[in-house]
């Protein structure tokens, strides 16, 4: 299967079937997040033992690109320190924004999102949970844009 195959049937899968959808009970950390330009709106939670992100959920409405890289991060962290966290975080966003950032098996389904990167108006969409998780994690309490 190639990159753009997988880009689509991942994207596709997560958006139908979102994973670790609705909202962690207290005392989780969250963050709202708002893409103006395209309306995605979207709260992150994370349940954090120590340094150890040990649930994460979304809930919120967005494009497919938004509730699917929502998704995808949601499984991608749980059970992670918070220094993965933040060292896959600027892996997502090297991968969105940098056209040559290299595609590695260790992002596993991640590796979807780089398809992202054709289409620059669309990142905002991708990036938005990963920067409302940050803030999440940071106990940011000012809504998260992308703008």
């Amino acid at each position: 299967m190639d990159l753009k195959e997988l880009y689509r049937d991942v994207i596709l899968d997560h958006n139908k079937r979102p994973r670790n959808f609705g909202r962690l009970a207290p005392p989780a950390h969250f963050a709202h997040g708002h893409n103006p330009l395209c309306g995605d709106q979207l709260t992150v939670y994370a349940t954090v033992d120590g340094e150890v992100v040990r649930d994460v959920a979304f809930e919120g409405s967005g494009c497919a690109i938004s509730v699917a890289s929502a998704s995808l991060m949601t499984e991608a962290v749980k059970g992670r320190s918070r220094a993965e966290v933040e060292r896959l975080y600027a892996t997502v966003h090297e991968l969105l924004t940098r056209a040559d950032a290299p595609v590695t098996a260790e992002l596993g389904k991640l590796a979807a999102l780089s398809g992202v990167r054709e289409f620059p108006a669309r990142v905002k969409c991708a990036s938005l949970c990963w920067h409302t998780l940050h803030a999440a994690l940071a106990g940011t309490a000012a809504p998260v844009t992308t703008e």
